[in-house]
């Protein structure tokens, strides 16, 4: 029996979910929007690549959360997008009352559906998706540190001159100016990036990084990011639907580890079919601790302003 995907919001960085969906042929597809006649144009258009690419699931494009019954993943993309000048923080209030509606509406019709949560500020969301939507803390998470990480993965590259795909980088907390981008860990197929770029290069990747989704918004002027958040979320997605174990950073709701409790912060976990199995959990530095401490400040803030 194929899976299920439903993915909440057809704009920009939920179609090109579903188009990295419908490529990685994952199962039935479901793109659900307020906007009548958009996620069904955009759903068609999709579709009709069937012959061209041999797609063998099906998918539709609704206004009605009774097309998305029994979806095995729930993508939630709903929501404004940043314009230049505005802060993730700027779309708090608008967002927590599209995201609640979302979360709400999904699990009534899917009740045991595993959630990716792709709206901004993602930590301040997927706590909101939480709180209405009753899901085990497992079975919710927030896409940032997939984004992020790609993006720090990206800038080391092109700083040291490799191919992305053999640099291995994780970014840790908050999806923000206060994330923090490993250095002590990352490494080029194992070989320290200390060793290659020096620290006056590395600061300059780290603040790039920090600053990634902002230096997109400011180049486009009427929107953020799309191509690489819809596959963010699709290659978590992916993992929970084939069981792969994959070890990705995602903002989960912390119990003790890293020495914090009730926040959802990006930190590295396994991804399977029971959603996070677990939390890969390291020793930090103090400097890397104190980092993580401000990621949680801001997330306490963020938290408290949803009201919930």
């Amino acid at each position: 029996m194929k899976k299920k995907i439903t993915i909440i919001g057809a704009g920009n960085v939920g179609a090109t979910a579903a188009h990295w969906a419908l490529v990685r042929k994952l199962g039935n597809i479901v793109l659900l929007d307020v906007m009548e006649g958009v996620p069904q144009g955009k759903a068609l258009d999709l579709w009709q690549s069937g012959p061209l690419d041999s797609y063998p699931g099906s998918i539709i494009g609704s206004n009605d959360y009774a097309d998305s019954a029994n979806s095995d993943v729930v993508i939630i993309s709903a929501g404004l997008a940043r314009k230049p000048g505005m802060s993730r923080d700027d779309l708090l209030a608008k967002n927590v009352a599209i995201v609640k509606s979302c979360a709400e509406e999904a699990v009534k019709h899917s009740p045991d559906c595993f959630m990716i949560v792709v709206t901004n500020p993602i930590d301040a969301m997927v706590h909101t998706a939480f709180k209405v939507s009753g899901l085990p803390k497992e079975r919710i998470i927030g896409m940032a540190g997939v984004l992020d990480s790609a993006r720090y993965r990206t800038f080391l590259a092109e700083a040291i001159g490799v191919a992305p795909a053999d640099v291995n980088a994780l970014v840790m907390g908050i999806h923000g100016d206060k994330m923090l981008p490993m250095v002590r860990l990352a490494n080029v197929s194992g070989v320290p990036i200390t060793e290659l770029l020096s620290e006056e290069k590395i600061a300059e990747v780290v603040k790039r990084t920090q600053m990634g989704g902002i230096e997109i918004v400011n180049h486009l002027k009427t929107g953020s990011a799309f191509y690489t958040p819809g596959l963010a979320a699709v290659e978590m997605a992916e993992a929970v639907l084939t069981d792969s174990k994959r070890v990705m950073p995602c903002a989960t709701c912390l119990d003790g580890e890293f020495g914090i409790s009730g926040y959802f912060l990006g930190v590295p976990v396994v991804l399977g079919d029971k959603g996070v199995e677990r939390i890969l959990e390291f020793s930090l530095t103090e400097e890397e601790k104190t980092a993580l401490e401000q990621s949680v400040e801001a997330v306490s803030a963020q938290m408290e302003a949803t009201g919930l």
